[in-house]
């Protein structure tokens, strides 16, 4: 896998975890733990995101 495609790839799981976050945080009864992981992910691959983009 060449940097570029894993970058794509990595950028596609991000705009996939923000678009579950949103939803999550519209939804009344989601566990705020539950919202709190999946922001922790989304900034994991956004620093790897940064990280590679740099490299």
């Amino acid at each position: 896998m060449t940097v570029a495609s894993h970058l794509q790839e990595l950028r596609r799981k991000h705009e996939t975890l923000s678009a579950e976050v949103e939803q999550a945080q519209r939804s009344p009864g989601t566990d705020d733990l539950k919202i709190a992981h999946l922001k922790k992910q989304k900034l994991r691959l956004k620093e790897e995101i940064t990280r590679l983009s740099q490299a």
